[in-house]
């Protein structure tokens, strides 16, 4: 299970045994823990949040260490060369014998560390920490989206049950009608069409029966999808969401559209793209670095121009060391970070429009959650009253029917109001489990609605 569906939870592994029935609070804890887009989530806020190490690692001292060795002519000319990558130093006096190669080594330490940068580092820093902050609201919104999915995708499931249940009841019905019919036609008290009638009417909800039956198969489908399970594992019972009603009022929870995690994650990229601005305002500034070398080197020829031989040069023998203060003001550069600088300002401003956009969509989607909640309501009180006048009238028609004063025509037209009036009050039921559901996605919140969940 999942300790809270709002916001970070342990999630527990589905058991892989088949369930007697799946509750809708259980369908939301399995969705939460197996889903795969709300597992990339984590490993992408994972992800984000070493990113932000690596920031910090800026701050630290960097030290590389070199040792080489190599066997190469000491041919040297006097002159200046270009910097470049192809052709490699070399270092002493001109000599004019050029027909030997010799050993060369060396190795050495340099260590480098910049004591201040004014702010660029802790810019690049809060950057980083601004993007691992959105993509945790990101895992928020991605379990919330799932979430959304699986109520709806159990809603109709649940649906789906109850039509069938009601598409099964209309045939059984029908069936004995059929069957009365058939026992007055035989007896010479009615006409032969009503039998035929009265099996056309059956022969039309067996037909129903069996696209309930289909849908309920697929809405499984998708149910099982969503939590994990295989769906010839996965049953529910429609029966305590219908017999069950949702608390009255809204769902209890965030009521401020900026802690909807839509709302907090696009907050997030708002500072994330800001402090990436304030690390380019901050690139214009001298970069002032302290520097340390230690270093050897080995030479198998000597300044004089003899050759040592053997193994002479293998070994590094002759020592330096350096320590200093290098001081860099990127010149080159301003142009660049000028329009840099530019670019990144209009995508703060981009940055803070969707930030203002997302709470415009959100408090439309609050309004319009409450007003079908709300609605939702009033038409889970009517339906009732609906359906207890079908049944009513059903009961009316059969008797008539029976004592030769109604046709097998009002018979049949009185059952299908009655199965219709019965799958009204089914849907009206759930519709409001289903408001619920969208407004507690529209809060930004769905434990109310798990904890409002018969369990």
């Amino acid at each position: 299970m999942l300790s809270s569906l709002g916001g970070a939870a342990v999630a527990q592994p589905a058991p892989s045994g088949p369930a007697a029935h799946l509750s809708l609070a259980e369908a939301l804890d399995y969705a939460s823990a197996n889903y795969p887009s709300v597992k990339a989530a984590l490993e992408q806020k994972t992800a984000a949040d070493r990113d932000v190490d690596v920031a910090r690692a800026a701050y630290l001292p960097q030290v590389n260490l070199l040792y080489q060795i190599n066997r190469s002519t000491v041919n040297n000319i006097t002159g200046v060369l270009l910097p470049q990558a192809v052709i490699p130093s070399i270092s002493g006096p001109v000599l004019a014998d050029n027909s030997h190669s010799a050993w060369n080594s060396g190795a050495g330490v340099l260590a480098t560390w910049r004591p201040f940068d004014f702010g660029y580092r802790a810019a690049k820093v809060d950057a980083a920490r601004e993007a691992a902050s959105a993509a945790g609201q990101s895992v928020a919104l991605t379990r919330l989206d799932v979430l959304t999915a699986t109520s709806n995708a159990y809603m109709n499931l649940a649906a789906a049950q109850s039509l069938a249940t009601v598409a099964q009841a209309n045939v059984d019905r029908l069936h004995a009608v059929s069957a009365a019919s058939h026992v007055l036609v035989d007896n010479k008290l009615r006409a032969g069409v009503e039998a035929e009638q009265a099996d056309a009417a059956e022969a039309l909800a067996r037909t129903t029966l069996l696209g309930a039956r289909n849908n309920v198969e697929q809405q499984r489908a998708t149910l099982a999808k969503l939590v994990g399970r295989p769906g010839a594992a996965l049953a529910i019972d429609d029966a305590p969401l219908l017999d069950s009603p949702p608390p009255q009022g809204p769902p209890q929870g965030p009521a401020g559209l900026e802690s909807h995690p839509s709302a907090l994650g696009e907050a997030a990229r708002v500072r994330q793209q800001s402090a990436q601005l304030r690390a380019l305002d901050r690139s214009y500034a001298p970069q002032f670095d302290l520097v340390g070398s230690a270093s050897e080197r080995g030479g198998g020829k000597t300044t004089a121009g003899d050759y040592r031989g053997g193994d002479a040069g293998l070994s590094p023998d002759v020592g330096n060391w350096s320590v200093g203060v290098q001081v860099t003001v990127p010149l080159g550069a301003y142009p660049s970070l000028a329009a840099q600088q530019s670019a990144q300002r209009a995508r703060v401003r981009a940055e803070r429009d969707r930030y203002d956009q997302t709470l415009g969509d959100l408090a439309e989607q609050l309004t319009q959650g409450q007003a079908s909640l709300n609605s939702a309501e009033e038409i889970a009180k009517i339906t009732p009253v609906a359906l207890k006048a079908a049944r009513t009238s059903e009961a009316q028609q059969r008797v008539r029917y029976q004592s030769g004063l109604a046709t097998v025509v009002d018979v049949t037209a009185a059952e299908a109001a009655l199965a219709q009036a019965e799958s009204q009050d089914a849907i009206a039921r759930l519709n409001v489990w289903r408001a619920l559901a969208a407004l507690a996605a529209a809060r930004g919140d769905m434990s109310p609605l798990r904890a409002a969940a018969p369990k």
